[in-house]
Order: C-alpha cells, then sequence, then structure tokens
C-alpha cells in the first residue's frame, strides 16, 4: 500500500471492510434521492439478497460539461446493473466519523496536559515568557531588552492537535502508533513523540508508504489534516484513526466543498506540496494552486486576455492543478479558498483580484454566477501576523523568528520582519546559537541558511522576538537564554 502525496484517484476493492460498508450506505442514499430507473425482478431480487456487495473508487475523465475528471462511486451488486453517482469526499468522511474506528474528540484530559507542560511542550505556566505576559511583553537583562509579540507561538490548534495525540498514547498504551506526517511543524515537539513511541510514516519521492500499518494499530491524522484518499486508505486497513486535523482547516475543506457543489474551481492560495494544501485539494472538485499575487495575476491575465497559451498555461501550473483541468473552460466560476498559514493580507488581495477580474469579464450584474469567496483565513494565523507588524513598526535592533524551518505560518513572520528591513534571524531551536563565539546560524524567508558571525553587537541592545503557530514556549525561552549567556559571554570579553 503506497500512496503519492498528490494522488488524486484510488481503488479499493473489499467485502467486509469498513471502506466497503461506507460507500455501499453512501450510494444507497444517493440512489434513494434519484429518480429510480426500470430493473428486472431478477435484479431486484439479486440486489436485495446478495451478501458480497462491492464498492469501490475509480475516475473518469471527463464529465458531461467537458470539465475537469471527476471522483465517482460504482455500487456493484451480483447479476444486478452497475448504478455510478458522484462521490462525495464530505459525506465520505461524515460517514466514516460514524464508525467506531475513528475518532476527533478532544478530550481535554487534564493529565495529559500536565505531562505536556513538564515536558516543555505547550504554554509556559511560570518560566520567562509566563513572565513577560504578566509584565508587558517586555523583559530587561543586562543590557538587553526583550519585547514579545504580544500573540505568538502555541495556537489553540496546534495545542489541541499535540494534546490529542498525548491522550492517545495513554488510551492506546500498547498499540503501535504512527502519524501520518509531522504532528505539527516543530522538531521539538515530534522529536518528543518519537521518544513516545509514535511512528512517522516514511515518505520519499512524495510517495508515502503505508505497508507496515497493520490492522488494529493507531494512526493520528497531523493538524494540518490528511487526504481523502489516505483517509480511504486507513479505513481500508481497518486502523484506528484518530484525527487531529484543525477545525480552522475542516472549514477551508468545506470551503472547496461549497466551490464543487456550485461547480466552481476551487482557486486555492497555498503551496502545492505543502500538506495542508494537498488535504484541501482532494476535497475539491476541480481546483488550481496559486502560490502568491504574483501566480495569481498571471492567472487573471490569462483569463482576461489570454497573454499565454494553454500549453504554456498547463506548463507553468503541471504540479498545481487537478486532473484533466482545463484553462480554457475551468476558470469561468472560481472560489477562492486558501492554506490558513498564508499571509492574511496576500491572501484578501488576491481574492480581490479574482473578483475584478470576473466583474471585468462578465460583468458587475454577473459577478455571484462567476465568483464565490468564503473567508478561510486562520484567526491564530491572522493575529501572529498582526502581531508582529506592531514590533517590526517599533524599530528594534534585531528580530528573532522561532519556529520549525518547514512551518509555513512561521517562514511568513520572517518575510514580514525582512520586507521591514528589520536585521532578523529565524532559527528553529537554540542550538542555532553558539553562545561560545557569538555565531549563529539561520534561515531566510526564501529557504536559504546563512551564517553570521559577531551577529550580537557590543552595548545596549533591544530584541524582539516570536514565534510561530507551532512552537512550544519552552523554546521561544531556551533561545532567549541562549542569547543571554551570548550578550553576557560578549560583554566579558570586551571587559578584558
Amino acid at each position: 500500500f503506497t500512496l503519492h502525496k498528490h494522488a488524486q484517484s484510488f481503488e479499493f476493492r473489499g467485502k467486509n471492510t469498513l471502506t466497503t460498508r461506507i460507500m455501499m450506505m453512501m450510494s444507497t442514499r444517493m440512489m434513494m434521492m434519484m429518480p429510480t430507473t426500470a430493473t428486472t425482478s431478477s435484479s431486484k431480487n439479486n440486489n436485495k439478497n446478495n451478501k458480497n456487495d462491492d464498492a469501490f473508487f475509480s475516475r473518469r475523465s471527463t464529465n458531461t460539461n467537458g470539465k475537469s475528471s471527476k471522483k465517482m462511486v460504482r455500487a456493484m451488486a451480483s447479476g444486478g446493473e452497475t448504478t455510478e453517482r458522484a462521490f462525495d469526499p464530505r459525506e465520505y468522511r461524515r460517514q466514516l466519523g460514524k464508525s467506531d474506528q475513528y475518532t476527533r474528540k478532544f478530550l481535554n484530559d487534564p493529565e495529559a496536559k500536565k505531562t505536556m507542560e513538564d515536558e516543555g511542550i505547550g504554554y509556559s505556566m511560570t518560566g520567562l515568557v509566563a513572565q513577560m505576559k504578566e509584565k508587558n511583553f517586555v523583559h530587561v537583562e543586562g543590557e538587553v531588552t526583550v519585547k514579545l509579540a504580544d500573540s505568538y507561538g502555541f495556537c489553540w490548534g496546534v495545542e489541541r492537535a499535540v494534546q490529542m495525540c498525548y491522550e492517545a498514547r495513554k488510551q492506546y498504551p500498547t498499540e503501535k502508533m504512527w502519524i501520518t506526517n509531522e504532528i505539527i511543524h516543530n522538531p521539538t515537539v515530534n522529536m518528543r513523540l518519537s521518544e513516545m513511541g509514535v511512528n512517522f510514516i516514511e515518505e520519499k519521492g512524495g510517495v508515502k508508504n503505508f505497508e507496515p500499518v497493520q490492522s488494529g494499530e493507531v494512526v493520528v491524522l497531523p493538524a494540518f489534516g490528511a487526504s481523502i484518499h489516505e483517509m480511504k486508505l486507513l479505513a481500508e486497513k481497518g486502523v484506528s484513526i484518530v484525527d487531529t486535523t484543525c477545525p480552522w482547516v475542516s472549514k477551508v475543506w468545506n470551503a472547496v466543498d461549497t466551490h464543487a457543489r456550485k461547480e466552481f474551481t476551487s482557486i486555492i492560495h497555498g503551496k502545492y506540496a505543502h500538506e495542508e494544501t494537498v488535504a484541501t485539494a482532494s476535497f475539491a472538485k476541480t481546483y488550481l494552486v496559486v502560490k502568491d499575487m504574483k501566480e495569481a495575476s498571471w492567472v487573471c491575465d490569462y483569463i482576461l486576455n489570454g497573454t499565454a497559451t494553454k500549453e504554456e498555461f498547463m506548463e507553468k501550473f503541471k504540479n498545481a492543478h487537478s486532473d484533466g483541468f482545463d484553462p480554457e473552460k475551468d476558470l469561468d466560476a472560481v472560489g477562492v479558498a486558501n492554506q490558513t498559514t498564508m499571509l492574511k493580507g496576500e491572501t484578501e488581495a488576491i481574492g480581490k483580484l479574482f473578483e475584478r477580474t470576473m466583474m471585468e469579464k462578465h460583468g458587475v450584474q454577473n459577478l455571484g454566477e462567476h465568483y464565490l469567496v468564503t473567508d478561510t483565513i486562520c484567526d491564530a494565523t491572522q493575529e501572529r501576523q498582526d502581531a508582529i507588524y506592531k514590533l517590526v513598526d517599533e524599530k528594534p535592533d534585531i528580530m528573532m523568528i522561532v519556529g520549525g524551518f518547514n512551518s509555513s505560518n512561521t517562514s511568513h513572520l520572517q518575510e514580514i520582519s525582512e520586507d521591514a528591513n528589520i536585521t532578523s534571524f529565524w532559527v528553529d531551536t537554540a542550538d542555532r546559537i553558539d553562545t561560545e563565539n557569538n555565531k549563529i546560524s539561520w534561515r531566510t524567508s526564501h529557504g536559504e541558511m546563512r551564517e553570521t558571525e559577531n551577529w550580537l553587537p557590543e552595548g545596549k541592545l533591544t530584541v524582539g522576538i516570536t514565534s510561530g503557530a507551532s512552537t512550544p514556549d519552552k523554546v521561544v525561552e531556551d533561545v532567549l537564554e541562549a542569547i543571554f549567556a551570548s550578550k553576557a559571554k560578549t560583554a566579558a570579553g570586551v571587559a578584558r
């Protein structure tokens, strides 16, 4: 069992699996809502009495409107006719949620929460960060004044996901446990889960290998979700599924589902290879992923002016669209959604751009038939971005951005700081700071690793600091301790 990261089709054949039962329930429900067609008495009896019904997933390349390929369900019964109905990802997940082997319930277990706090995975209760929150987010130590952003670090959705993982380990103390990806994008947290005996599904070249996962084991879906195809595969394997998907991510899935029901193409503002966007795309029917305003503008120019050929369009977005996507037909009506960690202002600007484009192409009076937008910007992402804008306006001498190097929301915090022309260092752990030699290894918002010597200047210094939504407070405190140690070492050297 292997599943490509960007898979949009998957096939299951089985007799008594959970997937089969769910699909048969969905097929039956849809057939009850559809006009019936005449069948022979023999066919009716066979359909009614057959105990070996088989359900599986297939795809067809185009639908009746010539639009992009569409997921299908075929309910088959021996001796009976074949009935095809469009596969509904949202309905599948809903039916999966009613099974005994699936849970997304947050128990809010106080014992699990305390264990997280004791291990430095979560919010600081008594440490320096907690103290700063009580002192107007400011701390002075020696020549260093630290200003903490008033919204930073662990968000509710991330804390919930990690705590659910701790709760699952307590609930299933002896079962082998897996996570389909990192639970969140933070190395400290994922290392701790590994120490707890949680295994991570291996991925090579964009392909996840689910073969080691066995029936009866436990699989956790991470905070940024998993594709519907992974959910089907896991259900077929007979594992216990713990779904920690952040409700804000689920909100985006509902948005693209609305687009699909209205026959709109989903324009997803995100990074096509990011796990959250991969999951969101699996709930869409027809979609196109745009990374930034530049790509969105390119698409809108194509819509209005035909500034590129179809072949050029497909080459530019070759990894970022649904199967069978046709830019000549599928950009007539669009809805906008986003990866929850993207820059709020850019998502809003992209939405406005597509709105103006559709008004210009189809007329203001027809906008509702060609454009749809739902607010899918995560509150936590927005608050952290607003907070760093305020902090950089105060012009600290340097900015410290703390968070995993594969964290999208953290990269945007670094980007905001760089755009404000503030000397800014993004680190994932305190280990990036060489306290003995006043050196630091850090990452730019564009992914380039750099090393800077003598990074802390002599004399008084104001440091602004914030952290991504996947970063525990303890990691921030460790970074601050490293800064204080480096500064003290530098001051001692100057005194000598």
